[in-house]
């Protein structure tokens, strides 16, 4: 299928220089060719998530109406910012383009979106260099306003899905070859527009009807497996400082030189580059705060089971005893868990473990609080209700069968507790210590 489509690419490109009077013709043919891959991809199957790709056919479909009612209108005219409504067409079919995409890179790099505003932000950064030294020297004296704007909206905004693509494409990961004609896509409509000739733009008609055709090509619009966001450094902070300065030097230079577009490249690219700004300030802000919500949960509870781990039982015994309420103390130590631990190794050990928290917090109350203090002893603290009743529940529960890798296991529980009547002076290490002691002493009584 590649080779078949780069034999049709190059017979459609040698074709088009040679066509002389008929290149109008070749234009329209080449221009309906990624309407008919699209149809086909879409037809098949191939592209199981429509949406993305059914906006950028609305732009070809745009693009198409455009040659037909244009003919011939791509030489001589491209780039040449003289605000036709053939430039408008133009512009709006790319700005579905640029949503299509945006949809796909959403989608697949969902896990790096503070990356894509990164490489967005760069790739909006370069456009003002682009457009001095790319663009600028070759416009015409008597361009249009609207048109000037739209082409320089235009090299700013593919500039920025340039960067989206390069990111996109570096991690790794099916849908490759789809994404790499994408940006081909993107730089030869980029450079048609920084050159005026219709050549490029010719070839990016082609290389975008080879992306849906690709085997992997359903794999774009899907989330990227494994893909783990890097965390944000200095130096990406730093290089997007110096990013964000461009523009404004430029300008600057621009106006002391007294060029007339200055004025007006200053406000576009700020303009564009301010929303993706924000946004990142917002992904900094999310990132800190998960950052923060993690830490104090990793603070307070066991990684194994998910339980309140030492320190928090700790603290909330002597919270409970300052408030002057009754405060019950429940010990719970596994019956039988370490020949488990023995016999089927530390994983199957960890999945017992697990289980018991479980059925820990779902036999206790809301106001109670479960902890693991480490190794297979457990502590429940209640505030209200009998502890022999929670005790004997608990101890119901974890005699009961529980399924694990290796098949049905069970084990027990001896449970001690104590408790401290309302104002009572015992304090923490007292009420643990009775707790303790009645635990032990429910096992020697079971050894005996």
């Amino acid at each position: 299928m590649r080779a078949f489509f780069l034999l049709f690419a190059a017979a459609a490109m040698i074709t088009y220089v040679i066509a002389g009077d008929g290149r109008p013709v070749v234009q329209l043919v080449i221009v309906a060719t990624p309407l008919l891959t699209f149809a086909y991809a879409l037809a098949s199957r191939r592209l199981p998530r429509h949406r993305p790709w059914l906006i950028s056919v609305g732009g070809l479909i745009l693009l198409l109406i455009g040659q037909l009612t244009w003919p011939g209108w791509l030489d001589g005219h491209l780039g040449r910012a003289e605000g036709t409504p053939a430039e408008l067409t133009l512009s709006a079919s790319h700005g579905l383009f640029l949503m299509g995409t945006a949809m796909a890179l959403r989608r697949r790099l969902a896990s790096d979106a503070s990356g894509l505003l990164d490489a967005a932000l760069l790739g909006l950064c370069a456009g003002g260099p682009l457009w001095v030294w790319g663009v600028q020297p070759h416009l015409p004296a008597d361009v249009s306003p609207v048109g000037l704007l739209l082409l320089m909206i235009d090299v700013f905004a593919i500039s920025g899905v340039i960067g989206c693509l390069v990111r996109m494409g570096v991690a790794r990961g099916p849908g490759r070859d789809s994404i790499v004609y994408l940006l081909l896509t993107a730089v030869l409509t980029l450079t048609a527009l920084v050159t005026g000739r219709p050549e490029p733009l010719l070839m990016a008609f082609l290389t975008i009807a080879g992306a849906p055709i690709q085997r992997d090509a359903a794999a774009v619009t899907e989330p990227l497996r494994g893909a783990a966001a890097p965390a944000t450094s200095r130096l990406t902070l730093l290089w997007l400082a110096v990013a964000l300065c461009v523009n404004p030097l430029l300008s600057v230079v621009q106006i002391l030189r007294g060029t007339d577009t200055a004025s007006l490249m200053l406000p576009v690219g700020t303009l564009l580059v301010i929303p993706l700004v924000l946004l990142r300030f917002h992904r900094l802000a999310v990132q800190r705060e998960q950052a923060e919500r993690t830490l104090a949960h990793q603070a307070t509870h066991d990684e194994l089971t998910g339980l309140r781990n030492r320190r928090h039982m700790m603290a909330s015994i002597d919270r409970a005893l300052a408030g002057g309420s009754a405060v019950s103390v429940l010990l719970c130590d596994l019956d039988g868990f370490k020949p488990i631990n023995d016999r089927y190794g530390h994983l199957v050990g960890d999945e017992a473990l697990k289980v018991v928290a479980a059925r820990l917090s779902a036999v206790t109350r809301p106001a109670d609080v479960v902890g693991r203090l480490g190794g297979d002893e457990f502590l429940v603290v209640c505030e209200e209700g009998s502890p022999s009743e929670l005790a004997a529940r608990i101890r119901e529960t974890l005699s009961l069968p529980m399924s694990l890798s290796i098949g049905v296991v069970s084990i027990g529980v001896t449970v001690g507790f104590a408790s401290a009547p309302p104002g009572s002076a015992l304090d923490r290490d007292t009420l643990v210590a009775e707790a303790d002691a009645a635990m032990y002493a429910g096992k020697s009584a079971r050894a005996a």
